[in-house]
């Protein structure tokens, strides 16, 4: 087994390339002798940057070459960005393990000495995330929201140039790409709540290569695996996905696992929350929990609002 040759599927970006040498690091320490090598790609979603993820199929378009590769006999593994990762996996693959988790929360990185709620009147705010898009558009109204893709480094040049006051991006990218001075603000989640899975590496693989998934037991963290658990159990029973403003934030505290959801709608700011505490050996039924309290509160209608919007883009 020691012997064993690894292939990990990646995208080629920086962030990508960054947790799947961290994937790989970890494994030849773990298990001396073994050999892991990257195998890059690059996806449909890394190739289709003039529009925004929901037009064009939302997020699992950054997937399905890495899953396809191991269908295909080419690789033996795929490392994801978990809040990239549908929340329906093809038959025969599984999210076999989640790494510990980053900080989970959207960061404020702008030139402008002052925090989120302090920039000037209508400032230009560059995501390319619905999700806090809604969550903005609710807190500062008067912001121009504009759209922004492309990867950590590109987005940063973007700003640099003064096409935008501010930006949006996850903390962990950018702590975990060497940028973490360029975060003005880390953005508290009662500003904006993050999105399912948000900060933390999961990796994909065969249900049933029984091997690899021993050699990769040594990475699982389990505070991060019942957190994110719950947090993808209400984003599949909303069954929402990039076209939809979906954000949900589980944690672990004496007293359980808390998990807060919401549902958005971008046009007019319109924010739907829901939260509930509980077991973390049931992090699933927690999740589909506070869904159905969405869901309750009206936020079916918002989501089939968001994808006719979508479609019609």
């Amino acid at each position: 087994m020691a012997s064993r040759l690894l292939r990990i599927a990646t995208r080629k970006s920086p962030l990508a390339l960054w947790q799947a040498n961290d994937v790989r690091a970890r494994l030849l320490a773990l298990h001396p002798g073994l050999r892991v090598e990257l195998v890059t790609f690059t996806t449909r979603g890394d190739k289709l940057l003039d529009a925004p993820l929901a037009n064009i199929g939302g997020k699992g378009l950054f997937v399905k070459e890495l899953e396809q590769a191991i269908f295909d006999g080419e690789a033996d593994l795929a490392v994801h960005s978990m809040k990239d990762v549908p929340m329906e996996l093809p038959a025969g693959l599984t999210i076999a393990t989640l790494c510990a988790r980053e900080e989970p929360a959207d960061a404020l990185v702008t030139p402008l000495p002052c925090t989120l709620l302090d920039l000037p009147q209508g400032a230009r705010i560059g995501t390319s995330s619905l999700r806090r898009q809604a969550q903005l558009r609710a807190l500062r109204p008067d912001f121009e929201l504009l759209t922004l893709r492309g990867n950590v480094n590109t987005r940063l040049a973007r700003l640099d140039e003064g096409q935008f006051d501010a930006i949006i991006l996850a903390a962990a990218g950018l702590r975990r790409l060497g940028f973490a001075a360029r975060i003005r603000e880390s953005l508290d989640d009662r500003l904006l709540l993050p999105a399912a899975g948000q900060g933390a590496v999961g990796i994909e693989c065969r249900q049933d290569d029984v091997a690899l998934h021993a050699l990769l037991e040594p990475l699982a963290d389990l505070p991060t695996t019942l957190c994110v658990t719950a947090e993808r159990a209400m984003n599949r029973r909303l069954d929402g996905g990039c076209q939809v403003p979906i954000a949900g934030h589980a944690q672990l505290s004496p007293r359980g696992l808390w998990l807060r959801g919401l549902v958005g709608d971008v046009e007019r700011g319109t924010l739907l929350r829901a939260e509930q505490w509980g077991d973390p050996a049931q992090a699933e039924a927690i999740g589909i929990a506070v869904a159905e309290q969405l869901l309750r509160a009206g936020a079916g209608p918002l989501i089939e609002a968001a994808r006719v919007d979508a479609a019609a883009d």
